[in-house]
């Protein structure tokens, strides 16, 4: 949520902030700004609205000259969507110049106090109160605006990543963070301020991510300065290498990033096990694993925590560890199990899910679980992350960005890399014999190729599509493993195009939602031929009884489930445990193509944001 681009360096700063803006337009947001400064006059642009709306107005309203400035991408909290409440921000004096991601929870108290003191606010928001306060602190305490900065943010209480330069100190930019993500792009005499690294990708590949609770200053010509935001003592910068490069966050051709992610699907596995997944040698090979084995291996429970998509993967690693590996295993909603009082020990293994590796409520699960002793097993996709920073050990999925806010590849990525982990910790408990063992190593390694012949019932979909492209409302049905496809399947339908889906157990329909099916319902039904297929074949039944329209995905060669239902999807045979890596596929295909054909914006659906980074 949110999107934060700065610059500061030889070049025009305003080209950079635009196209950084938009590369950060996945993330979700309401409204924009930029403010530029040309060493005399700081020039001010905001919307309500998008990107482009933005670069229409400040071209034709101001010069975009100026070596420095700073842009934003608002979602709104404190003050509804306008242009006055997005931002930048100005200070009072208008010295000060302010943006910022997160939640000032104390902003009340504190524009109280400023208001005594005869500061006047334009906007709702908090960002506007903390700019003041900044400004405040400078004059009171007579100090220069980094040290303004870090006792103004040892005030509020909330979360932030912020970035506020002072117009008569020109050559430097403050940043701080604290529970949102803040990145530092490090160019020849020049630095770049970004959520993430998209934005600054092409001009750099050398990074620093500020923990939390850590503050910058960047000067040109100077090396950063860093120090901690509590107790003023100096931070070293830990410079990263970006792997990420501008290819991978381009449409490549494709009409949008989602169906372009779709299609990454059979590469982004493949790039998740490779080099891990070692069939012609019998193992699978994962550091995190390797140097913990015993914690997976004599814990009580694993807990697994994640919210949206990755909430759903773990529901499918769920049936996989305890299925595979005979761990019980417990999945929580990130948001729930921070605020519950869980009952947590030393003798738990917690693994968060996050595609971004920034979702805060996870981030404050993993700390709760910390706290109590249990070890934390993070799987993002993100390097340099938070949850990368902030976990015991972990994994990547080399899933590559994912740009679409309606995640893909993660969800696939992602069961990848917890299969891999069940199937090697149920290989050390001794649980497989080693001819079953070899027998799924190989049958994950393809797996890829099966998502490839998958992908080629997309006309099919498209033209299933065209017919449910009307629809009201929609019922997704699984059993066992793919019961939490169905899960998946619904959130995809309703969070791009709008309507109201739902995903159940297949065995639930008798307990409420048969009562919904007539012959305006169209009801998606996994039924492979692996798990539960005759139970399944008869809930078919039951709807079609009932006059539902019928969208089946079903194993090939299957005729049974052909007779009963209006639309057959065919995948290719799989172990049970593997299906949801290819039953996913149409669903993602089928929700794409009905949210085109209603004209919604795919990519950025609306009031949704990519990475969740507040509550």
């Amino acid at each position: 949520m949110c999107g934060i681009v700065g610059y500061i360096g030889h070049r025009d700063a305003y080209p950079i902030i635009i196209k950084g803006l938009q590369r950060l337009e996945y993330r979700g947001y309401d409204s924009a700004g930029v403010v530029l400064f040309d060493g005399e006059n700081m020039r001010l642009a905001k919307t309500k609205g998008k990107v482009e709306d933005l670069k229409n107005k400040a071209e034709s309203t101001m010069p975009t000259n100026g070596k420095l400035g700073l842009g934003h991408t608002r979602w709104a909290t404190h003050g509804v969507p306008n242009d006055i409440n997005s931002h930048p921000h100005f200070s009072n004096s208008g010295d000060l110049a302010i943006i910022h991601n997160g939640i000032i929870e104390n902003y009340e108290s504190i524009k109280k106090a400023l208001v005594k003191r005869g500061y006047t606010f334009e906007s709702d928001t908090d960002t506007e109160v903390l700019v003041n306060l900044i400004e405040e602190v400078k004059k009171k305490e007579g100090v220069k605006l980094g040290k303004a900065v870090q006792i103004a943010l040892n005030q509020v209480v909330g979360a932030y990543a912020i970035a506020v330069f002072d117009k008569n100190k020109p050559d430097e930019i403050v940043v701080a963070k604290l529970g949102s993500p803040l990145a530092i792009g490090i160019g020849e005499n020049e630095y770049f301020i970004a959520s993430d690294a998209s934005p600054f990708i092409e001009f750099t590949n050398n990074a620093v991510y500020l923990e939390d609770e850590e503050m910058a200053i960047v000067r040109i010509g100077k090396e950063i300065k860093m120090r901690k935001i509590k107790d003023d003592a100096i931070a070293y910068p830990n410079i990263l290498e970006l792997q990420l490069n501008l290819e991978e966050i381009e449409k490549g051709g494709y009409e949008h990033f989602m169906l372009k992610e779709i299609y990454e699907q059979p590469r982004a596995i493949h790039d998740t096990f490779r080099g891990r997944l070692r069939p012609d040698q019998g193992i699978i090979k994962m550091a995190g694993i390797d140097q913990n084995s015993e914690r997976f291996l004599n814990a009580n429970r694993i807990i697994i925590v994640a919210c949206g998509t990755s909430w759903h993967a773990g529901l499918v690693a769920e049936y996989i560890f305890e299925d595979m590996a005979r761990i019980p295993v417990e999945v929580e909603y990130a948001s729930e199990f921070r605020y519950r009082n869980p009952v947590i020990t030393e003798n738990d293994v917690l693994i968060a899910i996050s595609q971004s590796g920034e979702t805060a409520d996870t981030l404050a699960a993993i700390k709760l679980a910390k706290e109590n002793g249990a070890f934390v097993f993070g799987v993002c996709n993100v390097v340099g992350s938070s949850i990368a920073r902030e976990t015991d050990a972990g994994a990547y999925t080399h899933a590559g960005p994912e740009i679409g806010v309606a995640s893909t590849k993660a969800f696939t990525t992602q069961i990848t890399v917890l299969m891999m982990i069940a199937m090697k910790l149920a290989k050390e408990k001794g649980v497989f014999s080693e001819s079953k063992y070899h027998e799924l190593l190989t049958e994950l390694e393809g797996i890829p190729q099966k998502v490839e012949r998958t992908l080629e019932t997309n006309p099919l979909i498209e033209k299933i599509s065209e017919v449910y492209k009307d629809s009201s409302n929609c019922l997704y049905l699984g059993r066992g493993y793919n019961f939490p496809v169905a899960l998946e399947g619904a959130l995809k339908l309703k969070e791009i195009s709008y309507i109201h889906a739902e995903g159940y157990p297949a065995a639930e329909m008798k307990h409420g939602p048969i009562a919904l099916i007539d012959e305006q319902m169209p009801v998606v039904v996994i039924a492979t031929r692996k798990g539960h297929y005759e139970k399944v074949v008869s809930n078919i039944q039951e709807i079609k009884s009932r006059k539902g329209k019928i969208i089946a995905v079903v194993t090939e060669g299957d005729n049974t489930v052909k007779e009963l239902a209006d639309h057959v999807v065919e995948v290719p045979e799989a172990s049970e445990s593997m299906t949801p890596l290819l039953t996913t596929i149409p669903l993602q295909l089928l929700s794409y193509h009905i949210a085109v054909m209603r004209g919604c914006n795919v990519d950025q659906p609306r009031n949704l944001a990519k990475s969740v980074t507040v509550e």
